[in-house]
């Protein structure tokens, strides 16, 4: 980072996600006794929650009332039309509620309150006001409200990820975490301070750690473990959920994420291309710790393919 050229951002960025996460806390405790009308679906069946909602709503107003609306654009995945339609006014006052909630709270955090309760008209305007296309100029604001909503419905892990991007650039990164784990995982942490991290060193396949998607529907597992295999990987993958496994790299807890995905299944972008897809993805995604362990993976990979069943 420069000097403090974006401490003050950071500083919000911080404060909010940590908001955030508090807010997602509450709705999933819920979730196990909650109705069924909480957890809707989007056009490609992932599944979306009120804490979707809510969280961009709370960061989207937070940000706004902090840098001024008119100066802040803001890449998000969520829209209004589910919560605007006649049958989900139930849904949407849960939202409203879990807002209004969250932000009432908002000093607890060196944030401020809005001075009444939000309406559920502002409260849809704060989520719209997520629809920004982004592109190489400029600043934008990139939030993923919950990340891995599927692991988050299922009482496990997910993640509230918020970025700064100004020209092009990531400027500014800050994540909040679950701390739910499989067995054998690491733990990891809520964010409560501004810190630095650092990737791990170590570059020998035989002392990484690696992650794994949990879910088997769209990943090649088995390719996955015959690769592990021939680079000479002896831990057990730590399987995880979301932007938990680039959390786990980027602090040093993991060297490895490996994901094959399955003939015709197409990886979703993400919001800094909304609703796309990354098409004609015939090998995969690796994400390493280091250039060296990377390479090593990836000569094995192509010594790999052609025996591969992907």
């Amino acid at each position: 980072m420069e000097d403090d050229k974006y401490a003050k951002e950071l500083d919000v960025a911080v404060r909010v996600v940590h908001m955030a996460c508090s807010l997602c806390q509450r709705v999933q405790e819920g979730l196990v006794s909650a109705s069924s009308d909480q957890v809707k679906s989007k056009v490609d069946d992932s599944p979306v929650t009120i804490a979707d909602w809510s969280v961009q709503a709370t960061v989207s107003w937070i940000l706004s009332e902090f840098f001024g609306s008119q100066n802040v654009s803001i890449i998000a995945e969520e829209d209004v039309e589910t919560l605007s339609k006649a049958d989900s006014v139930g849904l949407l006052q849960a939202v409203v509620n879990t807002v209004n909630e969250c932000l009432a709270g908002a000093p607890k955090y060196g944030l401020k309150s809005p001075s009444k309760a939000l309406t559920p008209s502002q409260i849809l305007e704060a989520i719209s006001r997520c629809n920004s296309i982004g592109g190489p100029k400029g600043r934008h604001w990139v939030l993923d409200p919950v990340d891995g909503t599927l692991g988050f419905v299922r009482g496990d892990q997910y993640a509230v990820a918020l970025a700064l991007v100004e020209d092009g650039k990531v400027v500014i990164g800050w994540g909040g975490v679950d701390a739910a784990t499989h067995s054998g995982d690491k733990n990891f942490e809520w964010p409560n301070s501004a810190k630095l991290i650092r990737v791990s060193s170590i570059d020998d396949p035989a002392l990484a750690t690696s992650c794994e998607p949990v879910e088997k529907a769209n990943s090649n597992h088995s390719f996955t473990e015959g690769l592990a295999h021939s680079v000479g990987l002896r831990k057990k993958p730590m399987r995880v959920y979301s932007m938990v496994k680039y959390a786990a790299i980027a602090r040093g807890d993991a060297e490895l994420f490996m994901k094959f995905a399955r003939s015709g299944y197409k990886e979703k972008y993400g919001i800094m291309l909304r609703g796309s897809y990354l098409e004609g993805l015939d090998r995969g995604i690796i994400v390493c710790s280091g250039a060296t362990l990377h390479e090593k993976i990836i000569d094995a990979v192509y010594a790999s393919w052609d025996s591969s069943n992907l």
